[in-house]
């Protein structure tokens, strides 16, 4: 019988996007380049505290910057993806991608 090959260095998993919002705001944000905090508040369904703590984390690793901007004088914060946190989701997903395939998935 053939030993199973070692699953391998899970050290390419970024413990930022272990948490299913910060991996959702990222993977958003690659899709669409700009999103403000009304919009993730709606596509992820999370209270204004709990969405601005994770996208703060985000925010302090370098993985996401922010702009504040006003609309008929309301104040509108837009979020964007740095280089540094399109590397960081690249290098997530293909280590996913990697583990996934291990399965057949």
């Amino acid at each position: 019988m053939e030993k199973p090959k070692p699953l391998g260095d899970v050290s390419g998993l970024d413990p930022l996007f272990e948490h299913r919002a910060r991996l959702a705001a990222c993977v958003l944000l690659a899709e669409h380049g700009e999103v403000s905090f009304a919009r993730f508040k709606q596509w992820l369904d999370m209270t204004d505290g709990n969405l601005g703590a994770q996208l703060r984390k985000l925010e302090d690793a370098g993985y996401v910057q922010l702009r504040r901007d006003f609309a008929e004088r309301k104040p509108i914060t837009w979020y964007g993806l740095t280089e540094t946190g399109r590397l960081a989701l690249d290098r997530h997903l293909k280590h996913l991608r990697d583990l996934i395939g291990r399965v057949g998935g």
